[in-house]
């Protein structure tokens, strides 16, 4: 079974196993969360789209651990002022484990 969830912003497909890294959600390692919006839901024959959701479908996954992704540098210039900027972001990230994709 796969299915189609969105979580901060983004949209990911998914199955029972899969390892994501997703933007932060709050919980310690090894706590189950439940993901509630879930765009669409196949079992490889019975295909279910929402408008915009599934009504009753949820992603159970495992936190695995709160991490930060790569740093990002945003580098601003003008030319002939003399003006020089350089920031760095590390976004917060989840990583998460797929356990399993129930619809009621």
């Amino acid at each position: 079974m796969i299915a189609i969830l969105k979580t901060g912003g983004k949209q990911y497909i998914v199955k029972a196993g899969d390892v994501l890294k997703v933007e932060k959600i709050e919980g310690e390692p090894g706590a189950l969360v439940k993901l509630d919006t879930v765009l669409m839901v196949s079992d490889g024959s019975n295909v279910q789209v929402g408008a915009p959701t599934v009504q009753g479908a949820f992603v159970e996954a495992e936190i695995i651990e709160q991490t930060r992704g790569e740093k990002v540098i945003a580098f601003k210039r003008r030319p002939r002022h003399d003006f020089k900027k350089k920031i760095g972001h590390r976004q917060h990230l989840t990583k998460i484990k797929i356990k399993d994709i129930k619809v009621s």
